[in-house]
């Protein structure tokens, strides 16, 4: 369901949403702080808020008096609003330049893993289908109670598109708290993440809008309700003018992205760091979430990221994106998490009809999870070996791929108000998140322990029992330069100034305990 036909549909009295909103606030960083001393990140937190929400939602009086079905929907609507932001803070955050360094080895990585596991997810779904693929199923119906339909496939094809993404944060904490995020694998790795977010949007509007006009006729499933001007005037084409549309959308982001890059940097140069810069981007990260789903039928989510993407690598990409961090993850970044925890539950039924149909799907999703895992890592790993990197650096750059968080939520998000995905998805996509999330981290830094070991002893030399080093000595020359550069900024420009780990690259090379 897009943004706007949520609004069309959403009812909701503004009083009901409070209570939600101040619960989750409160709950998720309450929840956060105790999930960042065990390690884990703070998505984890935020769907465990909602599911506890949800959990509480059983209780009668409970759902009836406080936490009602009107708050519910009201959440929704902030997360729709939270999931665009989300996607354009990736696109922020993506350095197509650092992708570009580590050449071929981050490209056949990722179209390694993202092949494999895709293939593997839709063998899962289609194995406990038994193959039926050319059958149909209703999934909703639409504004008249009719059912619309849908092809096997096109469901099929978009569980494994859920499994594509990968979540660079976790691997890049654990990689910098190494002091193996500038190595050779480090750099990898952080590349093919960045490309699988790339190449996991893209996958996802292709199929959402080749499921929506996918046999060319109407029984298919309109996934949006009517937008999509150039969809619908080549629907007479089928598949294909689904292609064009899409070919058009990236022909027109491309030439948008070369004229508003050239202006913001205009801006920049005449107003640096200036909150109108911010301002702006919002404004056209929500104008083209609107403009592709509106024109092109492409999913919002992919518009957001694509404005995300044109605005990254700027002199105030940094800035932008620290702003835009204020505003999503105080409110609509929570709120979207938690509503993925709310609506988990929200289904469940306590019958034996239902109880049956959970345990029947719970095949299917173990082995899902089982196929993320190992679709990413042998991808991954096989990529990564035949690049030309070592037997163990290619494990642990398989391993780390494996993480996964926001992205798979969001496109579990989409298939699932789309119809094309059953909704007990979300469930298993949060064990995944949890497992990889606490182990990823525990291997690479058992693998990671030798060679820091030996890194520590090569560095320290003992002369007349006083240790000392070149690199030690060296450290504390940054250190001092790097707080005098802090000191240069004045007290009301804080925002403007580097951190220390800008100013010096000594803490991405070594772990602070050498010290």
């Amino acid at each position: 369901m897009s943004f706007l036909t949520f609004l069309e549909t959403s009812s909701f009295k503004v009083v009901d949403i409070l209570i939600f909103l101040a619960l989750i606030l409160g709950m998720s960083k309450l929840m956060g702080l105790g999930a960042k001393k065990i390690g884990l990140p703070q998505v984890v937190a935020l769907l465990l808020t909602g599911l506890i929400l949800g959990g509480l939602r059983f209780i009668p009086q409970v759902s009836d008096n406080f936490l009602t079905n009107s708050g519910v929907s009201g959440v929704k609507f902030v997360a729709e609003i939270g999931v665009v932001l989300i996607l354009f803070s990736a696109g922020l955050g993506t350095d197509l330049n650092q992708v570009k360094r580590t050449g071929i080895s981050a490209l056949v990585i990722t179209v390694l893993d993202v092949l494999l596991v895709l293939v593997l997810g839709v063998f899962v779904v289609a194995a406990f289908n038994k193959f039926e693929w050319q059958g149909e199923v209703a999934f909703i119906d639409d504004a008249n109670g009719n059912p619309l339909y849908i092809k096997n496939y096109w469901s099929w094809i978009f569980y494994g598109t859920i499994l594509t993404a990968t979540s660079v944060s976790v691997t890049v904490q654990t990689m910098k708290e190494l002091g193996k995020l500038n190595s050779k694998i480090g750099t990898t790795i952080v590349s093919a993440a960045i490309l699988d977010d790339v190449i996991g949007v893209i996958i996802l509007s292709i199929v959402l809008s080749l499921a929506k006009k996918g046999d060319g006729t109407s029984s298919t499933i309109d996934l949006f309700n009517g937008n999509g001007i150039l969809v619908n005037a080549f629907s007479f084409m089928g598949v294909f003018g689904v292609i064009l549309s899409t070919l058009l959308f990236f022909v027109f982001i491309l030439g948008l992205g070369f004229v508003v890059k050239r202006i913001f940097k205009k801006i920049e140069r005449k107003n640096p760091h200036h909150r109108r810069i911010p301002i702006y981007s919002l404004a056209f990260c929500f104008l083209i979430a609107y403009f592709s789903e509106w024109m092109f039928g492409i999913a919002d989510i992919t518009g957001a990221y694509f404005a995300g993407l044109i605005l990254a690598n700027m002199s105030s990409t940094q800035y932008i994106g620290r702003r835009t961090d204020i505003i999503s993850y105080i409110l609509f970044t929570p709120v979207f998490f938690a509503k993925i925890g709310l609506t988990t539950l929200e289904d469940i039924e306590f019958t034996a009809e239902y109880a049956k149909g959970f345990l029947q799907f719970f095949g299917v999703g173990m082995c899902l999870v089982v196929a993320a895992i190992l679709g990413k890592f042998i991808g991954a790993s096989v990529g990564s070996r035949i690049t030309g990197n070592t037997t163990k650096d290619s494990l642990r750059c398989g391993a780390a791929m494996t993480v996964r968080a926001e992205v798979c939520l969001v496109s579990a998000s989409k298939g699932i108000d789309a119809g094309l995905v059953d909704s007990k998805i979300q469930i298993f996509l949060i064990i995944l998140i949890i497992v990889t999330s606490f182990t990823v981290p525990l291997i690479l830094k058992a693998s990671y322990k030798k060679e820091i070991e030996e890194e520590k002893s090569s560095h320290i030399v003992n002369i007349d029992g006083i240790t000392s080093t070149k690199n030690l000595q060296m450290s504390y020359q940054d250190r001092e330069e790097s707080i005098e550069n802090l000191m240069d900024y004045s007290e009301g420009d804080y925002d403007n100034a580097p951190s220390i780990s800008e100013t010096s690259s000594y803490y991405d090379e070594y772990p602070d305990d050498i010290y």
